[in-house]
């Protein structure tokens, strides 16, 4: 090859190099003081507004570099493997957590920089998170889950909404081969229908997943996934094992006030 060419086709690849820098992902404002970078598009399902979805976040503290300039300083958490659900929209995580995650595509990694308003604000969260601290996270959409609902009576009376001081009878089940296996729990048992606040994390986020709008005089059997029961630890007596499926016949028998 001549030097001309040689030159030619240097200068050539200097350009590209140069080019996908300028085209390279950009940086995106979801409002100010909240920011991201998707450096992973992924090719998933859209995480929307209500959706449990599975992520895998690493957090750290953002500090001013050498040049003044705000660095990543300080790991906030690391544990490979380690995961958490977001319901969106549910105020259970930070703003800006929920806000970055929302309309991500599972697969895809998004780049979070999070300002004190959007995060833990002026108190911060002695003695990790301190005052006023912007927070850098990287985030990798997996999953979104999703509670199984089987009606097998259709209600008529009123629909139950986020806020709603509901009554339930139930009873409890591992969900073992697609079947119903053990049951550890019924309110039949005791006569006496279970009452909590519809969204208020008052029992497993699966339960208030699967009430919100249901209709008093439902029967139904809801099927749900560990992450939205108890997890990887099960619980501390061990009735229920970690990572176990459950299974719920429930009726939703009153709404409070409606």
């Amino acid at each position: 090859m001549s030097r001309a060419k040689m030159a030619a086709a240097t200068l050539t690849a200097v350009l590209v190099v140069a080019l996908a820098g300028c085209f390279g992902p950009k940086v995106q404002t979801i409002e100010p003081g909240l920011t991201y970078v998707d450096r992973v598009g992924g090719n998933g399902a859209v995480v929307a507004k209500g959706d449990f979805v599975i992520v895998h976040t690493t957090g750290w503290l953002m500090e001013n570099g050498a040049d003044g300039k705000l660095a990543k300083g300080k790991q906030l958490s690391s544990a490979a493997g380690d995961t958490i659900t977001i319901r969106i929209g549910s105020n259970a995580a930070i703003p800006g957590l929920e806000k970055g995650v929302l309309g991500m595509k599972i697969g895809g990694t998004r780049e979070l920089t999070v300002a004190p308003e959007h995060a833990f604000g002026a108190d911060g969260r002695p003695p990790l998170v301190p005052a006023n601290a912007t927070i850098y996270f990287e985030v990798k959409a997996l999953d979104i889950v999703k509670v199984d609902i089987q009606v097998q009576q259709e209600g008529t009376g009123a629909v139950a909404a986020v806020g709603d001081q509901i009554a339930v009878h139930y009873t409890g089940y591992l969900w073992e081969n697609n079947a119903l296996g053990k049951k550890f729990d019924s309110s039949l048992d005791r006569g006496e229908p279970i009452r909590f606040r519809l969204g208020a994390n008052m029992v497993i986020p699966g339960w208030d997943a699967a009430f919100e709008g249901m209709k008093v005089g439902t029967k139904a059997r809801i099927i749900i996934p560990p992450m939205l029961a108890y997890g990887r630890q099960g619980t501390p007596d061990g009735t229920i094992p970690p990572n176990s499926v459950l299974a719920f016949d429930v009726e939703l028998v009153e709404i409070a006030g409606k």
